[in-house]
């Protein structure tokens, strides 16, 4: 069986926010956006996600314009549509209406059936304090690598 192919991933994530939960979740697309994404033209500006009617919509996922579209291009900007299961997503707005925690992409793959996915995560921002213990670790974890 093949492994899942992991496309792009939010680096600030981990550094911005404290992760709660994990969830996966599928994508609305149209045909020249998955070959976009197979190609690996994905890049996350500033993401999150917000409910709209009862949906949850991904904002800040740009998915680059496929070169051999044709007249159909997509908007490489535009909102895109999460799939969940119903008791996840009032699961999640339960927890997003709870003060300080938001939903966020992790990142973006191909699972092992071919279609685009994005892990998407319940986070509460970190403050200043913890921001600067995390420099302060990624820097000893450094220094001792360096060592050997």
């Amino acid at each position: 069986m093949k492994e899942k192919k992991i496309i792009a991933r939010y680096k600030k994530a981990t550094f911005l926010y404290e992760i709660i939960e994990t969830y996966t979740a599928g994508l609305v697309l149209t045909g020249s956006e998955i070959k976009s994404i197979r190609q690996g033209n994905v890049n996350f500006n500033d993401p999150y996600a917000y409910f709209k009617n009862n949906e949850l919509y991904l904002r800040g996922l740009h998915i680059a314009p496929y070169k051999h579209a044709g007249y159909s291009k997509h908007d490489p900007d535009r909102d895109k549509k999460l799939l969940l299961n119903k008791s996840e997503i009032l699961r999640l707005q339960r927890r997003v209406n709870e003060k300080g925690f938001t939903i966020i992409p992790l990142n973006c793959f191909i699972s092992e059936t071919g279609f685009a996915k994005v892990e998407i995560a319940v986070v509460k921002g970190k403050k200043l304090f913890d921001k600067r213990q995390a420099i302060k670790k990624r820097d000893i974890e450094r220094r001792t690598n360096d060592d050997y």
